[in-house]
């Protein structure tokens, strides 16, 4: 194993949307945020929406990750993302207007299916947003 580093793979059903070698990644599961670093026990998980940031020996990158799974192994990790994007490929007016459809659905209060949508929705946006800042 690497101590110094470990491998990251994201791909999504367009593309491998990063491959290459990492010092730690970090991203928003179901359980909570959770830091990966090189030699991490095997685990799986269930990406919620976020920010990802993978820290290489040049710096961080920082990106929105909507959903997916994500195995971890001491050794690398394979993220499978339904969305993933870099700031940009992220239009702004439309994750404001997403954001502001995402506000009035929850303020309407619709069926419990609607509003874990909802939840989801605004998730999704805030993370396009806050990426790009």
């Amino acid at each position: 194993m690497n101590i110094e580093g470990f491998s990251l793979r994201i791909i999504t059903p367009e593309r491998v949307f990063y491959e290459g070698p990492v010092e730690m990644v970090e991203f928003n599961t179901t359980e909570g945020e959770i830091g990966v670093l090189p030699g991490h026990i095997p685990l799986t998980v269930i990406v919620k929406p976020g920010i990802l940031t993978i820290t290489e020996a040049e710096g961080e990158k920082k990106a929105a990750l909507h959903a997916g799974f994500a195995e971890i192994l001491p050794e690398s990790i394979t993220i499978l993302a339904e969305i993933i994007e870099w700031p940009e490929e992220i239009d702004e007016n439309r994750a404001e207007a997403a954001l502001e459809r995402a506000k009035l659905r929850i303020e309407q209060k619709a069926s419990d299916t609607d509003m874990a949508r909802a939840e989801t929705a605004l998730l999704r946006a805030m993370a396009r947003i806050q990426v790009m800042r």
